[in-house]
């Protein structure tokens, strides 16, 4: 697949004379945006299993940041306080979000722009919109809770105890400091290679999902009865009896944002998608590493097509690709993942109704499996979940910076034209501002209490950016490419859907 938008043939710009001979092949505006151009849409690989498996890899990439501390953390405590029969939001959750998923990248099949560049067409313009967008990331992710819990779950494996706190503990948070400083440095330096920093994700997030599904299936399967693995399923069908407890409604709206992807991740699938090549993203061109990469020129301005009978039946297949890569790799292994992390807790001896804090719910399953089956589950518990919480640092990092970059490249000609218009000196320096901003904010309060703020802005970004999803793939697409009125409406019931726990939340801060 091409990469390089500068040598794809364009045949004008959207509303030029003779770009199209039928008006309603393209879109009827743009908005406050420039044109688009026009080009055919790239051929596709004839659809196989073999071509599926190398055209896939964005789904991984947003899967990796997905399974973290929701599933580590959040989910396992939850059940164990609660029980599992609120776990149906869960299930719920991870559908709606493969549905606002489904509906961005559509947008970024068609225009080669991630969706921020539809967003920024909206009223009242792009420099508003890539402030909130900027601003609201930087409060969603920019907080360095994970590698402060990573720090924590790796110190606890090695060691073989829990950090200790309070004034006891000080030489103990010195540590963490200097195990998260390093954390974050290790997420930066991978970012440099691979050619693109889509397709070096790519690598890194299979290698940990490997580890992290292969353990989590082997010890549910050692450890956990049948009758377990049915009831932890019915409390996700929303088939269990009442949860017990009194219910902390921000926590609840924590593990319904991180059971998925949680907020801006849901967002940046489309700029994967868009750096993959994946239908007219082959044109858009890509964010190219620091190490190891070509000039790519990257693309301020999406190509669109002309809706005629030979690019939609080559859009049915790129969309029969995408169908893949988010429900088959992203949806079903987001389930799996709090599944087998709640499935686990759920068969240890925990009293009902006993709270977690911080690491307590891993920290538990680590001390179980060690004491019932074999020593060195301590170390592998644990490692299992420094992975789990590393990878979803690691996509959460180029989530935000990727964010900034492209909303900045976007809407900016001033951006464009830095450093002679390399787009990689625009997304090392947000990078490296981003690693300083982390040093920084390492002494500020506790990683959970940290992850739970994180959560709660991804709720909030899911509410708004459903309903503007909507919008523009109503207002920019022809309508040979709209999505049908179910999906629409699914669209807009997840937008209600985190609306209601993001009310929740901001009603209990005021």
């Amino acid at each position: 697949m091409n990469r390089d938008p500068e040598s794809s043939q364009v045949s004008g710009n959207v509303g030029a004379p003779g770009a199209t001979q039928n008006p309603e092949e393209l879109p009827s505006t743009h908005g406050f945006g420039a044109p688009w151009e026009v080009a055919d849409l790239p051929e596709p690989p004839p659809f196989s299993l073999r071509n599926t498996f190398r055209v896939i890899g964005p789904g991984a990439i947003l899967l990796a940041s997905a399974i973290g501390g929701g599933e580590w953390l959040v989910g396992p405590a939850q059940a164990v306080e609660h029980t599992v029969a609120l776990f149906w939001i869960v299930t719920l959750a991870i559908f709606f979000q493969l549905i606002f998923n489904l509906e961005g990248v559509r947008y970024t099949l068609y225009t080669g722009e991630p969706i921020y560049g539809g967003i920024l067409r909206l009223w009242p313009g792009p420099k508003f919109w890539s402030i909130f967008y900027s601003v609201g990331g930087f409060l969603q992710i920019a907080w360095p809770a994970l590698p402060l819990l990573g720090a924590s779950t790796l110190f606890s494996a090695v060691s073989g105890r829990l950090a200790a706190e309070g004034e006891a503990g000080a030489g103990d948070a010195r540590t963490l400091q200097f195990i998260a400083v390093g954390l974050i440095a290790l997420g930066v330096a991978i970012l440099q290679f691979g050619g693109t920093i889509e397709r070096m994700l790519e690598y890194v997030s299979w290698f940990m999902l490997a580890f992290i599904f292969l353990f989590l299936f082997f010890v549910n399967v050692w450890f956990v009865p049948f009758d377990k693995w049915i009831a932890t399923l019915e409390g996700f069908l929303g088939m269990a009896g009442g949860a017990g407890g009194a219910i902390d409604w921000t926590l609840l709206g924590a593990l319904a944002a991180t059971a998925g992807s949680g907020g801006l991740g849901n967002f940046t699938i489309t700029n994967w998608i868009r750096d993959k090549g994946f239908g007219m993203g082959a044109l858009a061109g890509a964010i190219p590493s620091a190490v190891g990469s070509r000039r790519v020129r990257l693309s301020s301005t999406g190509i669109v097509f002309p809706a005629n009978e030979r690019n939609l039946a080559r859009w049915r297949v790129w969309t029969r690709y995408v169908h893949v890569d988010q429900i088959f790799v992203w949806a079903i292994f987001c389930f799996i993942g709090m599944f087998l992390n709640v499935n686990l807790v759920m068969g240890m001896d925990i009293p009902p109704g006993t709270k977690f804090t911080g690491l307590g719910a891993g920290a538990y399953q680590a001390y179980y499996l060690a004491d019932k089956l074999w020593p060195g589950f301590w170390f592998l518990t644990l490692l299992n979940g420094f992975w789990i919480l590393f990878s979803t640092q690691l996509g959460n990092t180029d989530i935000l910076v990727r964010t900034v970059t492209d909303i900045s490249w976007l809407a900016s000609s001033r951006v464009r034209a830095w450093r002679g218009g390399d787009v990689r000196a625009v997304y090392y320096t947000i990078l490296f501002a981003l690693a300083v901003w982390g040093l920084i904010a390492l002494w500020w309060g506790k990683g959970a209490a940290m992850f739970q703020l994180l959560a709660n802005m991804a709720g909030l970004l899911l509410a708004i950016g459903g309903v503007q999803i909507f919008i523009v793939n109503r207002r920019f697409l022809p309508r040979a490419v709209r999505p049908p009125l179910w999906r629409e409406i699914l669209l807009l019931a997840s937008s209600a859907f985190y609306g209601f726990f993001t009310y929740r939340w901001l009603s209990g801060l005021l």
